[in-house]
């Protein structure tokens, strides 16, 4: 009763990869969110760099909340830089964090024995145990 009271306690390789697939998720939501800060990031730049170049009474447009709204460049300028440093420490954040599930991926896979399969194993896997037929149509699908 003890040992199948200790098997119980361990998890099925089916709920260990599901573990896995939701640990990998959230590094990938954290890539992409990353990606687009840094994306915000450049645009806050360009825009900074191009209105450093223009006269501070000069009218621009700003989008805030979904309305366009008629400002002048030495108005929009502070608020932009303050947006700009919020964005830089955001990313240091999504940084630190994507490198931390990043080691937490790596621990899970040392803990459990998981073995991830490059594009380059999955393709010899497929073409040793498929039929010639099988393997040409394969081929003319990936093309």
């Amino acid at each position: 009763m003890a040992a199948t009271k200790a098997k119980n306690d361990k998890p099925s390789n089916e709920e260990i990869y599901a573990i896995f697939q939701t640990l990998r998720n959230e590094q990938r939501v954290l890539a992409d969110k990353l990606s687009e800060m840094e994306s915000e990031l450049n645009e806050h730049k360009v825009v900074i760099d191009t209105l450093n170049k223009v006269d501070g009474d000069r009218r621009c447009y700003r989008m805030v909340g979904g309305v366009l709204c008629e400002r002048t460049v030495k108005e929009v300028l502070p608020s932009l830089a303050n947006n700009k440093e919020h964005l830089t420490k955001l990313i240091e954040t999504l940084n630190k964090q994507l490198s931390d599930k990043g080691t937490e991926i790596n621990e899970f896979k040392k803990k459990h024995s998981i073995r991830v399969h490059g594009n380059e194993d999955v393709k010899s896997n497929q073409q040793s145990d498929e039929p010639e037929s099988t393997k040409k149509s394969a081929l003319s699908t990936i093309s």
